[in-house]
């Protein structure tokens, strides 16, 4: 068998390399995310059970006299005030999490690219809290107040407190998710798959569609799916309009022709 051509060692190190410096680089910058994370979480834990009180604060004024919430599991006082808690720290910390994944990824990025990510970046991480602070103080109180009407007669309304954290959760996420409809709008015509004027025209199948995803993801109401199909819509026209002073990716790309790549 004849020996490894020395040239050929000497290019497969230098292919290697650089994998090696980017996973090293990643490995450093998740690092530093958890120990921001669990910072964030010893900060939180101390007040887990405050956060609690803060956060079924919209059920619990609505909750017949006499009723309360309970644990049906023997950890769960325990363990989900502490699920809260690092909840609260990766929720808080969202903002330093973008930064790092920015920064990991923008060496790679043309001029015009790293341009348009940040500000994307910035309007969604706070869209997405916008989101959610909806959700707790518009959404909560009218959601809960009508839980607690619906309940029929003879039947007290007692909430497991680990059945609360998952549903608060799940609206919180899905009130954020939807609170991104104006950056996807923009996206949609950064990336060329779609123009200002073809979204404008497809404005009636976005309200029936905001209306049906109102329905799915809130109490059966009227109220209460207008609460989210409403701001939805409102934030569709916030993007066509913003989408108005964006140009196509492509259009960007003819114009930092000089640039270099990273530069």
């Amino acid at each position: 068998m004849s020996a490894q051509d020395p040239d050929s060692e000497g290019e497969e190190q230098l292919e290697q390399a650089p994998l090696l410096s980017h996973l090293k680089e990643f490995r450093d910058r998740v690092l530093r995310v958890v120990v921001v994370v669990l910072a964030a979480f010893l900060v939180f834990y101390p007040f887990r059970e405050t956060l609690y009180d803060w956060l079924s604060g919209p059920l619990q004024a609505v909750l017949p006299e006499g009723s309360s919430m309970i644990a049906i599991k023997v950890a769960a006082p325990f363990l989900i005030p502490m699920k809260l808690a690092l909840v609260a720290a990766i929720f808080v910390t969202i903002p330093y999490s973008l930064y790092q994944l920015w920064a990991f990824i923008a060496p790679g990025l043309y001029r015009h690219e790293r341009r348009a990510v940040w500000p994307l970046l910035i309007s969604s991480t706070a869209l997405f809290y916008l989101g959610a602070a909806f959700a707790y103080f518009i959404v909560f109180p009218i959601a809960f107040r009508f839980f607690a009407f619906v309940s029929p007669e003879g039947v007290q309304m007692m909430t497991d407190i680990g059945e609360y954290l998952s549903f608060v959760l799940t609206l919180f996420f899905a009130f954020g998710a939807a609170f991104q409809v104006p950056i996807a709008t923009i996206l949609l015509v950064r990336t060329g798959i779609s123009t200002k004027e073809s979204l404008a025209a497809k404005r009636p199948y976005i309200i029936v569609g905001a209306f049906i995803v109102g329905m799915m993801l809130t109490p059966p109401d009227v109220l209460s799916q207008v609460l989210l199909a409403v701001p939805v819509w409102l934030l569709y026209e916030v993007g066509i309009l913003v989408a108005g002073w964006v140009q196509p990716a492509a259009e960007d790309t003819a114009g930092d022709t000089g640039d270099e790549h990273g530069g």
